[in-house]
């Protein structure tokens, strides 16, 4: 059997930086990955360039049950430390907006720097490979696979520490395992409940999951409307649950989509309202009230046109939410009316796109089970989980790499 220091289940972000800290540590470090190719989330995101982390991450821009939890590893390995590796490697960037920074030429950029850093700390990597199960070693004795099992200390079979990785080509033992097989978002990437189910194996609790990070989709009276405008995009504020981003909003075939609909969709809940307002930077009374004194006999379209898409105002008269009239018709309270109905809209999506689409998964390993110092399971010695699998959740704009950069960091000082 194989004897590693450590083995890290998932190459992506959280796996790779794990991996590159246990070995400058000196560890022999094994990766394993069920895929053909390491960092294949990396490689698609950001439309292909990475968006690779966020210089104004905080510990704020996660979800958590325990809200807390993250600030330690955020704190000890920072977007400034990966932007200095960044840096360390020439790969040219650039922030796009909000602080979001991304590759300027391909996210390969990325995987090129982690598996150079990662060959210098002498990491191995193994793609490919279909984990049949994990056990505890100490538990191997007496399940009638001693045989198969074993490590030679001296002669003696060792069962006393550590955990063995079985695939069907070989068991494979190590001191310690590192989980990072993240969540269930975009399953044609490879996605898999395998960390869920390993953290549950090992009597970890796991939070409740859902697709976040994703676009929201219309109930089917609403489709029949809406559909006719997809591809209108216009900037927006977003509100559900009390928490409310601004960015841009685009209809769609489906539903809602374009950034500030991805973030509200990790508060949003089944069942709940998403209030838009169509207008966040002008008030829409006001400038009726300007429109009017400047262009009395000017359409209510025409004016509105101004401020929003024109296919939207069309979509808007045909709903009966305005009528279409000459300015001069309007008195405050009609024009308040209007700049009420187009400030706070009500969408009541009939759900998500669900993990197909979403960026990430909110919900994990219970924080409650881990060291924030160490990211070790407090159950059992020499077991980490690290990135998506654990229940923390970034804004998007590149919090998610952070928190996958952090916790791998964090982990791979002490695996």
């Amino acid at each position: 059997m194989q004897q590693w220091d450590v083995i890290i289940i998932g190459a992506g972000a959280a796996g790779l930086m794990c991996a590159i800290e246990a070995g400058k540590r000196g560890r022999k470090v094994l990766v394993l990955d069920n895929g053909k190719r390491v960092g294949r989330k990396i490689l698609m995101s950001g439309g292909g360039r990475c968006n690779f982390t966020n210089m104004y991450t905080s510990p704020e821009n996660f979800l958590s049950q325990n809200k807390h939890f993250c600030k330690s590893a955020l704190s000890r390995y920072t977007q400034w430390d990966f932007l200095a590796l960044v840096q360390k490697h020439n790969v040219p960037y650039h922030e796009k907006t909000l602080g979001q920074l991304f590759c300027d030429d391909s996210a390969k950029d990325i995987v090129q720097m982690l598996m150079t850093e990662a060959k210098a700390a002498g990491v191995q990597i193994a793609t490919q490979q279909h984990i049949q199960h994990v056990i505890q070693a100490s538990t191997s004795s007496g399940t009638g696979t001693e045989n198969e099992n074993e490590t030679e200390t001296n002669g003696k079979a060792d069962y006393k520490a550590g955990y063995i990785v079985k695939t069907p080509e070989l068991s494979r033992h190590c001191h310690s395992l590192v989980v990072a097989s993240g969540g269930l978002s975009l399953p044609n990437l490879g996605a898999t409940a395998f960390g869920f189910q390993l953290a549950e194996q090992f009597g970890l609790n796991v939070l409740p999951l859902r697709a976040a990070l994703v676009p929201v989709t219309w109930q089917p009276a609403d489709k029949a409307i809406f559909e006719e405008i997809s591809g209108v995009s216009l900037p927006v504020t977003v509100e559900a649950n009390g928490t409310v981003f601004p960015e841009d909003m685009l209809f769609t075939h489906r539903g809602l989509s374009g950034p500030a609909i991805l973030q509200i969709s990790s508060y949003w809940q089944p069942g709940d309202d998403i209030t838009v307002n169509m207008s966040p930077q002008t008030d829409i009374s006001e400038f009726l009230t300007t429109q009017q004194q400047a262009h009395p006999e000017q359409e209510l379209k025409t004016a509105l046109s101004k401020l929003l898409p024109k296919r939207l105002v069309e979509k808007l008269l045909e709903m009966q939410v305005i009528t279409n009239q000459p300015l001069k018709a309007l008195n405050n309270k009609s024009m308040q009316n209007i700049a009420n109905s187009l400030h706070g809209y009500i969408f009541k999506p009939n759900g998500t796109e669900g993990y197909r689409t979403a960026e990430v998964t909110i919900g994990g390993v219970d924080t409650n089970e881990l060291s924030s110092k160490t990211m070790a399971a407090k159950q059992h010695d020499n077991l980490y989980f690290i990135g998506e699998v654990v229940d923390v959740t970034g804004w998007l704009g590149g919090y998610n790499f952070q928190w996958a950069w952090a916790s791998g960091w964090v982990a791979g000082q002490y695996c």
